[in-house]
């Protein structure tokens, strides 16, 4: 596996994260513990090193496993987590959202479950629609401060947020905001209008998630499997609903049988090239394989620019890297 500077940081993480919100089953689907270690345990013997994690995956279950599967080897590994949703099913709503009180409880908690004395990049999961850019700033400072968070990045936030709470941290002098993290894919390309120039010029490292448009770009639920259709209640699931989404589809099947290899290894190879670490996030060993196996895949300008074509928004500038390889 390759890897990739992170933002303006000294971190050189592996070009795809671990996304182990599969892992557990409190959510009623996902991959049980001997399931969960062996994917862990395949990716880091591929050269993974980046894991990204939440409180809320599958209620607490997935910071414990990683709790325990870290240990004896946590430097080995950038850990990230996240706050705003809460661990259980009805969260207290003072441990809930985005405020101080919230952010140092979920820490606490989430430090304890992980079995480590600090996160490394500690991620606000969604806006509250409440709490201030500054308030949250002011309680990444405390934790940094206090040794308990190394790094901080905003996870779903609109461009203008994210603009304005790396340009306040860095007017105050406090702990940097290092990254951001939202969802981009070949059916999701909204934020090349803003998200990612705006990382990019801020120098945030980028974080992607949900590569595959939560499975329709492998092809399988023209198959008739259910997946995440199901399984997330559709909330991370992009539907063939739309003629440029079945023509997208379309593409990259076609490409992936050029290639010689699966339709999501083109989505995963595809969403590389824009500066980012997409998150893979693997329920089984051949799930894990077949999305590490788009490291190895290069997609000539033809195809790429096929691909650019097809699944282009309406007035939508693209915000490929100059120079960015297509590898």
């Amino acid at each position: 596996m390759n890897y990739v500077n992170f933002g303006k940081t000294g971190l050189q993480v592996s070009q795809y994260a671990l996304g182990t919100g599969n892992f557990g089953t409190g959510w009623g689907h996902g991959a049980d513990a001997d399931v969960a270690t062996a994917i862990f345990n395949a990716y880091a013997e591929a050269g993974g090193n980046f894991i990204d994690s939440a409180d809320a995956y599958q209620f607490g279950q997935s910071e414990a496993l990683l709790g325990t599967l870290l240990e004896g080897r946590r430097e080995d590994f950038v850990l990230a987590t996240k706050f705003t949703l809460g661990a259980t099913p009805n969260a207290n709503r003072l441990i809930k959202g985005n405020s101080r009180k919230a952010m140092v409880a979920s820490a606490e908690a989430s430090l304890r479950r992980l079995k480590t004395d600090r996160i490394d990049l500690y991620w606000v999961h969604h806006p509250d629609g409440v709490t201030p850019t500054e308030e949250i700033l002011r309680g990444f400072e405390d934790l940094a401060r206090a040794g308990k968070i190394l790094y901080a990045g905003l996870s779903n936030f609109p461009a203008w947020r994210l603009s304005r709470a790396a340009t306040w941290a860095e007017l105050t002098h406090s702990v940097p905001l290092v990254a951001a993290q939202f969802e981009h894919s070949l059916v999701r390309r909204e934020p090349e209008a803003d998200l990612l120039p705006a990382s990019q010029a801020l120098g945030l490292g980028v974080v992607t998630w949900s590569p595959l448009g939560g499975g329709m770009l492998t092809g399988k639920y023209r198959q008739g499997e259910k997946g995440r259709a199901e399984g997330f209640g559709g909330r991370v699931f992009q539907a063939e609903n739309s003629p440029q989404r079945t023509q997208v589809l379309d593409a990259v099947i076609e490409i992936a049988g050029q290639l010689g290899v699966t339709p999501g290894q083109v989505a995963i190879a595809w969403a590389s090239t824009h500066g980012a670490v997409p998150i893979i996030g693997p329920r089984s060993i051949s799930q894990l394989n077949d999305y590490l196996a788009a490291a190895t895949i290069t997609l000539s300008a033809e195809q790429l620019g096929r691909l650019d074509a097809v699944s282009a928004l309406p007035s939508t500038p693209s915000s490929r890297p100059h120079g960015h390889p297509v590898a």
